[in-house]
């Protein structure tokens, strides 16, 4: 019986090349796994399709969107993740889920290598293989790309030659992910980082320069999830495809940056994530309401370490695991409803509302009722300040000496 081997399948070019690729080094079988994520395009069954076409022996197809949502775009929510400030980790959380179905097939099909599409110098190298190491360390793994020398131009004749069932064979100047949690482009015309990006490069969102009406939502949390919009229950899902198309519509989520890789390099990266950065703003905001001062400080660091350990690879790590658990207790109160405005780019939050609110009325009140006592704020000014003042002193007497 020949070797089987477990290709992470998207359907495109290099991927469905891939398959007769590998074989031919290999005389290895190729088992191609599609899953959904929320990518939107082409269905299922048509990648399923091209991929038995293309010479794949088995095509295992599926559909993850709940369960990325529920499992991942839920949990990076909830951590408020962004990397560097910035990049709300769009393709680093799918790559977690792909790996767990990619086992799977592995284990059911009796595959012992795992393949995928990346090249050497990215970040998506380490997230699949430190993932299938993890899930199935009895598995290998090799990268068509990157192990077995399979380039663009290559793949474009291997593809002609063999008249593989594929869309287009014409060279895209950019690298495109994405999934419902947002969009990432790279390279081409962006590699140089004094170039704007033009007008075709977006497609999740809409020019912010000539904005429709403002779109007023109001997202409603239970402990940390997003549960409804203007009052509609909604699954994570639905809350997230409802603020990509809302959002979207207003511009909000084009993020452009210059980011460090995990590999050492430094990459201009383009996303869009409308319903992402929606979401993240608007949870933010609850837990200003919901959650201690010093709570909330340290659940910022969390959530930056969080971030790193994610951007890394290391979703499966015992640390990303135990962080894990700070941030879910942190949301034991993070429940109510943020109103905010979607407009031009923007979403700017104006309204928020919560049963389990910090926020005392009577002692922030300027006006009649105020319960805040006063005479209490010189001595605590005296305590607070005196570690300095006793450090200034002695600093102003030494340089008298």
């Amino acid at each position: 019986m020949k070797d089987r081997i477990v290709l992470a399948y998207s359907g495109g070019l290099d991927t469905s090349v891939a398959i007769g690729w590998i074989a031919d080094a290999t005389g290895a079988e190729v088992i191609a796994v599609a899953v959904d994520v929320g990518q939107g395009g082409e269905s299922l069954e048509t990648v399923r399709q091209r991929a038995l076409g293309c010479g794949a022996v088995e095509a295992y197809v599926a559909d993850a969107r709940d369960e990325f949502a529920n499992e991942y775009c839920v949990p990076t929510l909830k951590a408020n993740g962004l990397y560097q400030g910035h990049y709300p980790l769009v393709s680093a959380i799918s790559r977690p889920v792909i790996v767990k179905h990619l086992v799977k097939a592995a284990r059911e099909f009796g595959a012992t290598t795992v393949a995928h599409g990346c090249t050497g110098k990215g970040n998506d190298q380490v997230r699949f293989e430190v993932g299938i190491q993890t899930l199935g360390p009895d598995l290998k793994c090799i990268a068509p790309v990157r192990d077995l020398a399979l380039t663009r131009d290559k793949a474009i004749a291997y593809a002609e030659e063999k008249q593989l069932p594929i869309v287009t064979t014409k060279k895209n100047p950019y690298s495109i992910d994405q999934n419902v949690w947002g969009r990432a482009v790279e390279t081409g015309y962006l590699e140089d980082i004094w170039n704007a990006p033009t007008k075709d490069i977006y497609d999740y969102t809409a020019s912010p320069e000539f904005p429709p009406a403002p779109d007023e939502v109001t997202i409603t949390f239970e402990q940390g999830v997003p549960t409804a919009l203007d009052g509609v229950a909604l699954s994570p899902l639905q809350v997230i495809q409802e603020l990509n198309r809302r959002a979207g519509a207003q511009g909000v989520g084009r993020i452009d940056v210059v980011e460090d890789r995990l590999v050492g390099i430094k990459s201009r990266e383009i996303y869009e994530a409308p319903g992402a950065m929606a979401l993240i703003t608007a949870h933010k905001h609850l837990e200003d309401v919901t959650i201690e001062r010093e709570h909330a400080r340290f659940k910022a660091t969390v959530g930056q370490r969080w971030s790193e350990l994610v951007y890394d690879g290391q979703w499966f790590s015992p640390l990303k695991r135990a962080l894990d658990g700070f941030i879910e207790d942190s949301q034991q109160y993070v429940s109510g409803d943020i109103r905010m405005t979607l407009h031009g780019g923007q979403a700017i939050v104006n309204g928020r509302r919560s049963d389990t609110s910090l926020y005392d009325f009577s002692l922030a009140t300027y006006d009649t009722g105020d319960t805040f006592d006063q005479s209490s704020a010189k001595g605590f000014i005296d305590i607070w300040g005196m570690a300095s003042k006793v450090a200034s002193g002695r600093d102003q007497r030494v340089a008298g000496e």
